[in-house]
């Protein structure tokens, strides 16, 4: 599974480090719907993506994630407690059970319509996708 993640990434020029372990990303998806609710959620989703997969940073620890918030000008004090009163767990919770009655089971999953596509994907496939749909571009 490694190998096939590495050769997509390198196809798609994003990065990928030599990470060895795969750790649990709950607390992270927690705090990427705080850091969305605080205008910052591209942002922590990008720096999270390139802590656990260009760095191989645990993202199940505390203090990784604190150190991610506060690089992209979210307040670590905050970040804390979303994290320890679980405040999004239910907003997370409810994503899960929307992903399993759509029948998803990787991550990303792009949905448009009656389409699918798994995996990372390159631009061209996902704007296959859109202009398939019917979706046109914007002049």
């Amino acid at each position: 599974m490694l190998a096939h993640l590495r050769q997509v990434a390198g196809e798609l020029d994003l990065p990928f480090g030599d990470r060895k372990m795969t750790f649990n990303s709950r607390l992270a998806q927690e705090l990427g719907k705080w850091a969305e609710d605080q205008g910052r959620g591209d942002a922590f989703h990008n720096a999270v993506f390139r802590a656990y997969f260009q760095r191989g940073e645990n993202i199940a620890h505390k203090p990784v994630l604190l150190q991610i918030c506060a690089s992209v000008g979210l307040d670590p004090t905050a970040a804390e407690a979303v994290m320890d009163h679980r405040s999004c767990r239910e907003a997370v919770d409810d994503d899960w059970q929307r992903s399993r009655q759509m029948g998803i089971t990787a991550v990303p999953t792009f949905v448009l319509n009656d389409q699918r596509l798994v995996g990372a994907q390159s631009y061209a496939a996902l704007e296959t996708m859109v202009l398939s749909a019917g979706v046109h571009r914007r002049k």
